[in-house]
């Protein structure tokens, strides 16, 4: 029978890119919790000194490391710092990711008017920029690549290790007015079973976490005004998942130690799991 402690995770080296974000930072404390040492990995480096500082504060082992994810050079020269201060990585947490304006449209359809008469207000699907989508691509499909390319070199043929990438409910079920980012992150989920299935025979776990709605610094503004009453957006999303409210980023915590412990899922690989208050499950009727 599994037990709440064979998710341990002491002495573990667990690396976790877009380490600075609101979520990932609650990821890495419930991790060190855990036993584990953690690198946190971050374009911006205090940002990512910060979430490891916290850590360290609270008793806990953990690095701040600056790393670009959509750079291989940058992320081998992390890696092998990592690897020289902390040890081999044995759980990588893909966590990097983020749309972009240029890949939303203004409205949730379109709209005949705007499309006889452009308003240069509206963005619709056709003014939607190669650059912005390019970009929601990269950082959260590519920006999943390279870094397992890299850092699942230091995990073949040793005991324990998995991979663990940060999909959305998007990928379910894509929202409107953000195209690139749900057709990002659909691609998130796919690349995770496809390496799941790569890395079976080596025994590297590949699964992914599909957050639903958490109010994080990237949508702040999205779903609540400045004297902090939701939006008619966030009203939307509301109505629409069963338990009536956004998650917490602790409520993240149960399914990340399940997936990244060895003892507790080692028979689980290629799983996308929602975590999202029954968003998915709703038909909206």
């Amino acid at each position: 029978m599994t037990k709440a402690a064979d998710t341990d995770q002491k002495g573990k080296v667990i690396l976790m890119t877009g380490g600075g974000g609101v979520l990932v930072a609650e990821m890495a404390r419930a991790l060190s919790q855990a036993g584990a040492r953690i690198a946190i990995l971050d374009l911006k480096l205090e940002a990512a000194e910060k979430v490891a500082a916290g850590i360290r504060d609270a008793g806990g082992e953990a690095l701040a490391f600056a790393a670009n994810v959509l750079d291989r050079a940058s992320l081998e020269a992390a890696a092998q710092e990592v690897q020289t201060r902390l040890g081999p990585c044995d759980i990588l947490v893909n966590g990097a990711g983020g749309n972009h304006p240029k890949g939303t449209t203004t409205k949730d359809n379109l709209q005949l008017e705007d499309f006889l008469k452009p308003d240069p207000e509206v963005f619709s699907f056709f003014d939607l920029e190669e650059a912005g989508i390019r970009f929601v691509f990269d950082l959260n499909l590519l920006g999943t690549i390279l870094p397992s390319q890299v850092f699942a070199r230091q995990m073949v043929g040793r005991k324990g290790c998995s991979i663990l990438n940060i999909s959305s409910m998007n990928a379910f079920r894509p929202l409107t007015r953000i195209p690139a980012y749900s057709a990002a992150k659909a691609a998130v989920s796919n690349f995770t079973q496809w390496l799941a299935v790569h890395f079976a025979p080596v025994g590297i776990r590949v699964n992914a976490i599909a957050p639903g709605f958490f109010v994080t610094q990237q949508n702040q503004a999205l779903l609540f005004t400045a004297d902090g009453q939701p939006t008619a957006r966030a009203a939307k999303i509301l109505n629409n998942t069963p338990m009536a409210r956004f998650g917490e980023a602790k409520e993240l915590i149960g399914t990340l130690l399940w997936l990244t412990s060895e003892q507790a899922s080692s028979f689980v690989n290629g799983t996308i799991i929602p975590v999202d208050g029954g968003f998915s499950a709703f038909s909206g009727v």
